[in-house]
């Protein structure tokens, strides 16, 4: 993960408690340092308030990725994804208000780096090497108007699906948690709002402008 979104252009600092490890890929990730980011005093000493993103992919020790998360959260990073390796983490993340969860044996790390390059850009779903079903946020040029009074079919030859709304719920735990409800299916009056999602299908070249 942390390779691959160096090949593609972004800033990528990659910790890790083995010093072998940092070794390894010294030359291939932007800034590479050995740290324990399990204990909260050596977190402080990485620039997490500076990262767009934080992502915990430990997948050996349950234990140290949730005490690593709940690190993150402590320093106020601006978004957290965490890998869960069982329903049990997974359920301790969601109790910890860990909204993006990846899980190793379905998300792939190209689909991962993809979703953190492009703007805007969410989730795929690909039906072949040049088409795709995607959902995206409502580009802020588009917020407050109709479905049919935007170009999105005439000049990005995309096709909207449907509209997603993000909802705020409490979970078993009383903490309040963001789901999702499908709105509608899209039409020519759809009203398109901020903070909602766009589930588009089109050319995999005509999404990646239309979410320039």
């Amino acid at each position: 993960m942390a390779v691959r979104l160096t090949q593609l252009g972004h800033e990528v600092i990659g910790v890790d408690s083995s010093m072998s490890k940092v070794e390894m890929f010294k030359n291939d990730i932007t800034h590479t340092i050995c740290a324990n980011c399990t204990d909260i005093h050596t977190a402080k000493e990485i620039p997490v308030k500076d990262a767009d993103v934080v992502i915990v992919s430990i997948g050996e020790h349950e234990g140290n990725s949730i005490m690593v998360t709940a690190n993150m959260k402590q320093l106020n990073a601006k978004r957290i994804i965490s890998r869960a390796v069982s329903q049990t983490q997974e359920t301790v993340l969601r109790a910890m208000g860990i909204e993006e969860i990846v899980h190793p044996e379905q998300d792939s790390a190209e689909k991962l780096a993809k979703n953190l390059t492009s703007e805007g850009f969410i989730d795929s779903f690909e039906l072949s090497s040049e088409y795709s079903i995607v959902k995206a946020e409502v580009p802020e040029r588009y917020e407050g108007k109709r479905l049919g009074e935007t170009d999105i079919r005439s000049k990005h030859n995309i096709n909207v699906l449907t509209i997603i709304s993000k909802t705020k719920k409490r979970n078993f735990l009383g903490i309040k948690q963001s789901t999702m409800e499908v709105k509608e299916m899209a039409k020519a009056d759809t009203l398109l709002e901020k903070g909602e999602i766009l589930v588009i299908f089109g050319h995999v070249k005509d999404i990646e402008k239309f979410l320039e």
